[in-house]
């Protein structure tokens, strides 16, 4: 029998190194796997990356007719909804170059009334397809331009009558008459009248509309440029008589045309002090000025202001064609006044059935067409109860 070998001492050693090495790695293997999974509960379920969802935006078509042949003109594609009646009337001024955007009238209906550039379009939406018609407003001009070529006309017509141009009255009875201090008077008045429109409507007016027809300043120019003709010749004829009763006539009419003129430039100022401030959710109020205190009487005190200028014009000169347009002037200036009310009623007391007993009218300006007249201090009978209108905390003054 052999006799069995005691391993030698290096033989043993190297049996421990391996046998420690090998518990060691499985040592280490169950602390990484230990780590790892903290790692995993504190930093909770595992969440899928979240889908990016694009979103859909609608778009419109709006269908454009004519009015009279209900005949499609063109299809305004792939128009946002945030998009005015503005933006479509560009685009359908570079689909049909011929009609520029101001002269583009849209409707709803075809006969309803035309929709403002400022209208957002998703708010006519009924579906996808929007239908609007067509009517070519004709040739169009800015407020500004309307203006200012209806109120220079006046002003230099009356200086060629006031110069006595020999092409207009006889030479010989122009230098033999004299000329009464009415005749300069009357011109110094009827020419501020008219620098003070052109000023306004330069630094004080802010026009809201944009333009108007090409025919409304026509008719403009034709109705003060005449009228204008008219009273300058007799006023600055040879053979004008003076008023009836003199000076003192005279003197109380022209101090009348003044106050009424400052009254009526302060009146459009705080109007258009007001607009500017942004205070349009009450009626304008009257301020420490005492022009504008007529504000406590009537809607549109500059409309009473320009009645009153001209009607102390007639009472300075005594001249039938000025009677005349003084009493056309109150006429067209009530008909302005009137609407302005009514416009009034109807944003401030919507939900209120309101019957006039009392408004005075008053103003220069136009329904529509830039100029901001306002205020009602009236009796009002509300459903079916009489009562009178108490704005006390709008007629503040200041």
């Amino acid at each position: 029998m052999h006799r069995r070998q005691k391993p030698s001492a290096l033989e043993h050693k190297r049996d421990l190194a391996a046998h420690g090495g090998a518990l060691s790695m499985s040592h280490n293997d169950t602390r990484s796997f230990f780590n790892f999974s903290q790692l995993v509960l504190s930093a909770g379920h595992l969440k899928s990356p979240p889908v990016l969802k694009h979103s859909k935006i609608t778009y419109f078509e709006v269908e454009i007719l004519d009015m009279q042949s209900k005949k499609q003109i063109c299809i305004v594609d792939k128009v946002p909804p945030s998009s005015t009646l503005l933006d479509v009337k560009h685009k359908f001024h570079k689909a049909c170059p011929q009609w520029y955007p101001s002269r583009v009238g849209l409707q709803l209906e075809r006969n309803g009334p035309y929709l403002k550039d400022s209208i957002n379009i998703q708010s006519l939406a009924v579906s996808s397809i929007i239908t609007l018609y067509f009517t070519d407003l004709g040739q169009q001009v800015g407020w500004t331009t309307f203006f200012l070529t209806e109120y220079t006309g006046p002003l230099l017509i009356y200086l060629l009558f006031y110069i006595r141009l020999s092409t207009i009255y006889d030479q010989v009875e122009s230098t033999k008459n004299f000329r009464h201090p009415v005749v300069h008077l009357a011109c110094f008045c009827h020419c501020l009248h008219y620098i003070r429109h052109l000023l306004e409507t330069l630094f004080v007016h802010k026009f809201s509309g944009g333009h108007t027809p090409l025919k409304n300043m026509i008719k403009g120019c034709a109705f003060y440029w005449g009228f204008t003709s008219w009273i300058a010749y007799y006023i600055n004829h040879p053979r004008y008589t003076p008023p009836s009763f003199g000076h003192r006539q005279v003197s109380f009419a022209a101090l009348a045309f003044l106050m009424c003129e400052a009254g009526n430039h302060f009146i459009n100022v705080t109007l258009a002090h007001q607009s500017h401030s942004g205070s349009k959710a009450c009626f304008p109020s009257p301020t420490y000025n005492p022009f504008t205190w007529l504000f406590l009487l009537v809607s549109c005190p500059n409309y009473t202001y320009e009645v009153g200028s001209w009607i102390s014009f007639t009472v300075m000169t005594q001249t039938l064609p000025v009677g005349i347009f003084a009493f056309l002037m109150v006429i067209q200036m009530s008909l302005w006044a009137q609407k302005k009310h009514k416009l009034y009623l109807k944003r401030f007391y919507p939900e209120s059935k309101f019957h006039v007993v009392r408004a005075e009218p008053s103003v220069e300006g136009r329904q529509g067409q830039g100029h901001t007249t306002t205020r009602i201090s009236s009796c009002f009978r509300v459903k079916g109860k009489e009562s009178t209108s108490s704005m006390s905390h709008q007629m503040q003054l200041g």
